[in-house]
């Protein structure tokens, strides 16, 4: 017999007390198991694919994780470097980029821009502002995280818990499965499928859609010459997750550094190539990369995840932005498996449903 729903509902309301008090209380220590879980999540298919071809479990962990360790690897060697000195060449360079956007705009519109004008002084001090903060705040930022998390066990410790985690995820998954309540096991397995899917369209699909755009992105503007391309191709990648607006916010930073360094040069039609860039990437993201790593419904709106990611973060620090995610993939469907039941109920279909429930009675 199963138990009572007031019952039902106060156990599970336990689980996400506790779910919540461990991450409140023990945040930074599980954070890197976070991270090692989410890496063996998102590795899971290429694994399970490789056994399809013949590999063991075994093998087929190894050989990911030296792929993924050579990847790290070139990235700490080439691009992390990289990507410091350009954000900081950024930042030293941003008060002379507003005072030619200032000067450009006294040129065209004098009337506009006067001695006086709001306008001008706010353009002067916003790069007087992130010269003087912009390097400060990168240098809390990373000092910060050191003090959060002791690095070197970071980095020991997540690869360690991401190769375990992924050697094992089905044997673990199917002692999760035996540990279902048995009246409940279906219910809940079809809600994890429901889950699952969500989770696999969003962060393997849209994260892979979002790594591919900004090394493109990246690649291309760092090709056709573009000061800070690797900077601006990083954030078009890391905002591709929300429609459109990676490429838009993308596409004027790059449109707008390219204005400053090839206006009125020889090679100004390197501003159309450009535009052109971020142009190719939607047709790409549009045609190409959406339909087949994510899907046509990921059933995570922008709106909510930002919601849920901003909550989470608040509350719990970093590992509540790794954690939001998923909880907004697991609240959306609970909340839409409760909209089917809820519509399927008299509560729902009134009096109709209830004269066709007793007709089919008699």
């Amino acid at each position: 017999m199963a138990l009572p729903v007031r019952q039902q509902m106060i156990y599970w309301g336990i689980a996400a007390l506790v779910f919540l008090a461990v991450l409140y209380l023990l945040g930074d220590v599980i954070m890197p198991f976070l991270v090692g879980g989410a890496i063996a999540y998102f590795l899971d298919p290429i694994a399970d694919r490789l056994e399809k071809m013949g590999a063991s479990r075994v093998l087929a962990t190894a050989v990911i994780f030296v792929f993924l360790i050579l990847i790290v690897v070139l990235a700490a060697l080439i691009v992390i470097p990289l990507l410091v000195q350009q954000t900081s060449d950024l930042i030293a360079a941003a008060p002379g980029i507003f005072e030619n956007l200032r000067g450009f705009l006294t040129e065209r519109f004098p009337e506009l821009i006067n001695e006086a004008s709001p306008i001008r002084q706010s353009l002067a001090n916003i790069g007087e502002t992130i010269q003087a903060r912009g390097a400060e705040l990168l240098q809390t930022v990373l000092s910060s995280a050191a003090g959060v998390i002791n690095v070197l066990v970071f980095m020991v410790v997540v690869p360690v818990v991401a190769f375990y985690m992924l050697l094992d995820w089905d044997r673990m998954v199917a002692r999760i499965d035996d540990l279902l309540p048995r009246d409940h096991a279906p219910v809940i397995r079809d809600l994890a499928a429901r889950i699952d899917r969500t989770l696999a369209s969003f962060i393997r699909g849209q994260g892979t859609v979002c790594l591919i755009l900004g090394a493109f992105y990246a690649i291309a503007l760092m090709v056709v010459g573009l000061q800070f391309g690797l900077v601006v191709g990083l954030v078009a990648g890391l905002l591709t997750f929300i429609p459109y607006v990676g490429a838009l916010v993308g596409g004027l930073l790059a449109v707008g550094l390219a204005l400053f360094q090839f206006w009125g040069a020889d090679n100004w039609w390197m501003i159309i190539v450009v535009a052109a860039i971020f142009q190719i990437g939607q047709m790409i993201e549009g045609n190409v990369l959406t339909p087949k790593l994510v899907g046509s419904s990921v059933g995570l709106h922008p709106v909510w995840l930002l919601f849920s990611l901003s909550a989470f973060g608040a509350l719990f620090g970093f590992v509540g932005l790794l954690v939001g995610v998923p909880v907004a993939a697991a609240i959306g469907v609970l909340v839409r498996y409760f909209i089917e039941r809820y519509q399927q109920g008299l509560l729902y279909r009134g009096v109709e449903a209830r004269s066709s429930q007793d007709s089919d009675a008699e």
